[in-house]
């Protein structure tokens, strides 16, 4: 595989010099490799030109909108399936458990109301709709919940099997452009709590913007999320925040199911350490 990444280097960058070729990591649809410790290509299981394309675009609309950085597109192959793009400094905020997120929270609360802001109208050509009804989520996450219940302590089973069982919120009242997976694995920082990037814009989608917050909510927590919402423009309201809530522990179920099955273990150790806050 890292002859066809050379193959691709040669043929969009030609002249540049290719030293090192490491293979980083996957995830369900994409692997990634690491080029010279300044490139990033990533690979699609499956080419699908249409999505590169609007991919491509997207991100030079969110470069334009977004106050933190975002991937940097050198070039996409549709065939090949592939986009490249410049590496972010930073680490993954997942991988830096001493970094105060609240130190987060202003800056974050300023990045989600310069992605929500953008037109709906402007984004439709570039990211797609993604309606994901209160009700299948709930069934999804219950089904989910069946699989590994087993592995959730004994005295927090409670805790998810009453969220399971009370009614889904009401669906929302207006879809904004959101990032759409703002957990923090693809949130970068740096020693000195500064967020560096904000990667991975694949699930980028015209849906609730309670999405965005959900993720927060489950991985920084309750307090650091209402310190975002502060920041942010246009306001929470309450059935918002019951959004933000339920999504945030379908998310937390569905990312203990991932990392108990197929994906890095490290998913299922955060989603156990964050059960707490984000069903208490």
């Amino acid at each position: 595989m890292t002859g066809d990444i050379r193959a691709l280097l040669s043929r969009h960058l030609p002249g540049y010099r290719v030293h090192s070729v490491t293979r980083l990591g996957h995830g369900l649809d994409n692997m990634v490799y690491e080029v010279n410790d300044e490139l990033l290509v990533r690979l699609g299981q499956a080419a699908d030109p249409l999505s590169h394309r609007q991919e491509v675009g997207r991100l030079a609309v969110v470069r334009e909108l977004s106050p933190l950085p975002v991937p940097d597109v050198v070039f996409a192959d549709d065939e090949a399936g592939a986009i490249a793009y410049r590496k972010l400094g930073g680490e993954p905020l997942l991988r830096n458990p001493l970094i105060d997120p609240a130190l987060l929270a202003e800056p974050l609360g300023r990045f989600l109301t310069a992605i929500h802001g953008a037109e709906p109208d402007r984004m439709r050509p570039l990211a797609p709709l993604d309606l994901y009804p209160a009700p299948t989520q709930l069934q999804d996450a219950e089904l989910d919940y069946r699989d590994v219940e087993r592995h959730v302590p004994e005295d927090q089973r409670p805790l998810v099997e009453r969220f399971l069982r009370a009614k889904p919120p009401d669906e929302p009242r207006s879809l904004r452009f959101c990032h759409n997976d703002l957990g923090a694995e693809h949130v970068l920082v740096d020693g000195e709590a500064t967020i560096t990037g904000i990667i991975d814009w694949t699930d980028a989608a015209i849906t609730d913007p309670a999405h965005d917050f959900a993720l927060i909510y489950r991985d920084l927590g309750p307090e650091v999320f209402e310190l975002t919402a502060a920041h942010y423009g246009p306001g929470l309201d309450e059935d918002d925040r019951g959004r933000v809530r339920f999504y945030a522990r379908c998310a937390l179920i569905e990312d203990l199911a991932y990392g108990l099955s197929t994906g890095p273990g490290y998913y299922a150790d955060a989603a156990l350490a964050h059960l707490p806050w984000t069903f208490s």
